[in-house]
């Protein structure tokens, strides 16, 4: 059972959360597929006068096919799992199904994908889909460290349109 809540009653540390406890990011649908990864990159804040998240994606990632196909997507959060985070963050869910592996139970809406045993989720309408460049960093030894790491991340950004906590 879930409890929606507003951005201003969210009062975690979002980057804490992100970068110590990890999230998923699924994008997709029941009827067209969906795919889930974990991800511990990104950024809650506000742009164009709309409260968002800012989330990463390398473009090979199985993921991020679904997110360019549809119009929302979902950031949740399933305490600190690290098998669960195992799981999604290393194996494609083009050869596993991490639904079966991970124990997860998705529960499907309309437009997106959320599951039971998140304990926060937040649906994000999809605004903004950008490759990043590496002659942009401005910073070499960051440009050093991550751009040798394969293809370069997806920039994606997000209208928070609910934050669904359990109760």
């Amino acid at each position: 059972m879930f409890k929606r809540i507003t951005n201003k009653e969210f009062n975690e540390n979002f980057t804490d959360k992100l970068s110590n406890e990890w999230s998923l990011i699924t994008a997709g649908t029941k009827e067209n597929g969906f795919n889930m990864m974990t991800a511990s990159w990104g950024f809650m804040g506000e742009m164009w006068g709309k409260d968002c998240l800012l989330m990463v994606v390398r473009p090979e990632r199985y993921t991020m096919q679904f997110i360019d196909k549809n119009d929302c997507f979902t950031v949740s959060f399933h305490g600190y799992d690290r098998k669960l985070h195992s799981v999604c963050g290393s194996k494609s869910g083009r050869d596993t199904d991490k639904i079966k592996e991970t124990g997860l139970s998705p529960v499907f809406k309309d437009k997106y994908v959320l599951y039971e045993n998140a304990e926060l989720t937040f649906v994000c309408k999809k605004l903004y889909v950008q490759p990043m460049d590496e002659k942009y960093f401005t910073d070499e030894n960051t440009k050093i460290q991550f751009s040798g790491m394969g293809n370069m991340h997806n920039v994606i950004i997000g209208e928070i349109t609910e934050i669904l906590k359990s109760e």
